[in-house]
């Protein structure tokens, strides 16, 4: 145990619903090499067996504990269990994923040995493959490439560059922040608040979560986590006064890029006050006309760097990334002069 009797680590898993699940979850908790842990089970409310397999696991293993708050939701039963976690770090958990047997003892060993990092993700292997469409399996490699805080920071607006139940984070930081409901993800919305506050997060670049990607889980089902609310979610984080306030001092950006993910990352930046100035456009189509009310522009003719700051909000990878070699060669720098959003 750690010190005097408080575990060194709090595994937080809400549940609900997870009886096809959870005890293969329990299992691979059981599992784990570092055994100094404790595991908060919150019910949000289950109709089926999962609350009955959670009460049997903590009957059988004094370290697991269930908790059944009086609001339902996802939000509340994460902030319901985080007050009942007492550990040194807390790990987050999904009832349907799995862990890998040494990853409570290798993100735990990261952050005793880099006292700057508020918390450290990992490397995923999503399951069932059978199941993995090519969207998420793009947004798999491109996850499990960001391994360092810097990598985490640069792809902060892309997509949320950490998997949210891969996450291990210093107990008193997470109890600290909490969670939000904002009508979007909560955990996207967790990590632009740490970031904002000025933490660093890191990725162990090991695979330590087997994630389940199931079609009728809330992440694909629930408004809050359709692609138009985490547009919201980053406008907002963009706009405020932050660590990571990209435009919160200024009205004016150049916008590169008016497909769909540029138009309706433009839309939720007008809500704030936040309009372009110019829009930069490859589509000889475009060059030379307007687009809500500004001219659209060559990469040719941008101003130097500094100037004004720039969205690359542009989908793929690939695209994105001979746009940052463009602009890193005219000396524009990223999350300094730029960032790109999608």
């Amino acid at each position: 145990m750690g010190i005097r009797g408080r575990p060194l680590l709090s595994i937080l898993m809400p549940f609900r619903d997870a009886a096809a699940t959870l005890e293969t979850c329990l299992g691979s908790i059981r599992r784990q090499t570092c055994t100094d842990w404790e595991c908060v089970m919150v019910d949000d409310h289950s109709a089926d067996r999962s609350g009955e397999i959670a009460r049997q696991a903590a009957a059988l293993d004094p370290r697991f504990r269930v908790a059944v708050p009086d609001d339902h939701g996802l939000v509340p039963a994460l902030n319901m269990g985080l007050s009942r976690c007492t550990g040194r770090y807390i790990a987050r958990m999904d009832s349907d994923d799995l862990m890998h047997r040494d990853r409570l003892l290798r993100q735990a060993a990261v952050l005793e040995q880099d006292p700057g990092l508020a918390g450290v993700g990992s490397r995923v292997r999503m399951f069932p493959r059978s199941a993995l469409g090519p969207g998420m399996a793009a947004y798999e490699t491109w996850l499990n490439r960001i391994d360092s805080p810097e990598q985490v920071a640069a792809n902060l607006w892309i997509e949320c560059p950490v998997s949210h139940p891969a996450l291990t984070i210093r107990g008193e930081i997470l109890v600290q922040a909490g969670y939000r409901d904002n009508g979007w993800p909560e955990d996207y919305d967790l990590v632009l608040r740490l970031l904002g506050a000025g933490r660093r997060i890191g990725v162990v670049p090991e695979r330590l979560l087997m994630w389940r990607r199931d079609p009728h889980s809330l992440a694909m089902t629930d408004p809050r986590y359709r692609p138009e609310r985490f547009t919201a979610c980053k406008a907002e984080h963009l706009c405020r006064a932050s660590a990571i306030g990209f435009l919160s001092g200024t009205g004016r950006y150049l916008l590169w890029g008016y497909g769909g993910t540029g138009r309706m990352l433009a839309l939720e930046l007008g809500k704030h006050g936040r309009r372009p100035t110019a829009i930069v456009e490859l589509h000889p189509g475009r060059i030379g006309n307007r687009i809500l009310g500004v001219a659209v522009i060559r990469p040719e003719d941008l101003p130097d760097p500094g100037t004004i700051p720039m969205v690359v909000s542009v989908a793929g990878e690939r695209p994105r990334g001979r746009i940052r070699e463009y602009l890193n060669r005219r000396g524009w720098r990223e999350t300094r002069d730029f960032i790109c959003a999608a």
